[in-house]
């Protein structure tokens, strides 16, 4: 059974913590080289966190205050408070959100394609979006892709992974909201032994199979390997058919149809089975088939139990959850790295996501990566927290949430 704790005087005491991803690839590729890391410690940033002091029995009683809220659109409503406890003062920022509202889509947001990055106002008015925050992790200052998965509802799959980054926030193919675990399977029919393990991302698992499509935008060269150029496969396919097979990568080259790229192992597969005017093509599709998806890095709270365990690092956070028992999206940001909002541990940060009610909870990017954008009092869309960096910094994805009054 899950516990809440009492919140005082009607007020939300919330705190962020996003955790602190492990490393994006494996610490060593088949030739045993180490690669550089596409993932860093907190964010995507790689902002180094400050140390929370320790938890006491002599902590001060935890005040709350300035609370702010107002309604941004039928079925969302925008919540902001501060709360001091012996570890200093937090700013929190909530949408609380009710996906049954008549009108109301919550659903995945980018600019187009998978390797463009944007400020998350951007992203979301792209999208024609009334609120959202940012999404998951990304490839900052590389290809920009992001780490894990996304599923757009008008688009389709556009990125993913067989397995490694799955942890995602999803409305079912039911229109439920929930949050899972959700790997990716991908084939090319009448190549059962190919291992199709990424698709549009940053890089390509050792030993695997990357699917390249429209949608990833132009070709990223040796950076989808890991620097790795030894042992590495291209294979294009335009009109169903292979029109190259080589052990060079391209960059900076539309895709047309789609392009395989291997390494170690599965480079070896293409070069021996996919000779130029094979017929081919490719499936891939999510666990569930929902209608919408966005991955982050770590579960926060599964089934009402807590699962985060890093109560050291300090900094700004982003999480969503799901209260399974009003079925309300739980989208928050904890301002962090300075005098007024010290930011959340991941700990503080799943204790308060429980707090709010979610059963269910998962840790998206953080540090200066943390944004949330909304409708402010006189109806204008704004960034409603304070960005870490000082401004918006410019991301791979959100979580946007659409309005269309219904007819009639």
């Amino acid at each position: 059974m899950r516990i809440r704790s009492t919140l005082s005087a009607g007020l939300v005491a919330c705190a962020l913590a996003a955790g602190a991803p492990a490393l994006a690839g494996d610490p060593t590729d088949p030739a045993g080289r180490v690669p550089r890391a596409l993932h860093p410690q907190h964010s995507s940033g790689d902002e180094p966190g400050r140390i929370a002091p320790p938890r006491t029995s002599a902590h001060p009683r935890t005040t709350t205050g300035g609370r702010v809220s107002w309604r941004v659109a039928p079925g969302v409503r925008y919540t902001r408070w501060t709360q001091t406890d012996a570890r200093g003062p937090i700013v929190a920022h909530l949408l609380t959100v009710d996906p049954d509202t008549p009108g109301l889509k919550i659903d995945y947001a980018s600019m187009g394609a998978v390797r463009r990055v944007a400020p998350v106002r951007d992203i979301l008015a792209a999208d024609h979006a009334i609120a959202g925050v940012n999404g998951d992790f990304y490839d900052i200052g590389h290809t920009g892709a992001p780490l894990g998965l996304g599923k757009d509802r008008q688009r389709g799959l556009l990125h993913a992974r067989e397995d490694g980054w799955n942890n995602a926030f999803l409305i079912d193919a039911h229109g439920d909201p929930d949050i899972d675990d959700l790997p990716m399977t991908a084939r090319i029919p009448g190549h059962p032994n190919l291992p199709i393990t990424n698709l549009n991302s940053p890089f390509v698992t050792p030993g695997g199979i990357g699917i390249y499509t429209p949608r990833w935008g132009r070709t990223a060269g040796y950076s989808v390997t890991q620097g790795q150029k030894e042992r590495v496969r291209e294979v294009v396919v335009a009109g169903g058919r292979v029109v190259s097979n080589r052990a060079r990568l391209s960059t900076d080259r539309a895709i047309t149809g789609f392009s395989l790229v291997g390494r170690g192992d599965g480079a070896d597969l293409l070069r021996r089975q996919l000779p130029t005017g094979t017929r081919l093509r490719a499936q891939w599709s999510l666990a569930g088939h929902p209608q919408m998806a966005i991955s982050g890095n770590h579960f926060l709270v599964r089934d009402g139990v807590i699962r985060a365990v890093d109560d050291a690092i300090l900094a700004p956070r982003t999480a969503v959850g799901v209260d399974a028992d009003t079925g309300e999206v739980l989208l928050l940001v904890v301002d962090g790295r300075s005098q007024r909002s010290r930011g959340y541990t991941m700990v503080e940060l799943a204790d308060l996501m429980v707090d709010l009610g979610a059963d269910e909870a998962v840790n998206l990017d953080g540090g200066g990566s943390s944004t949330m954008v909304g409708r402010n009092r006189r109806g204008a869309t704004a960034v409603l927290n304070t960005p870490s960096d000082g401004f918006q910094r410019w991301v791979a994805n959100a979580i946007a949430i659409t309005y269309h009054r219904p007819r009639g």
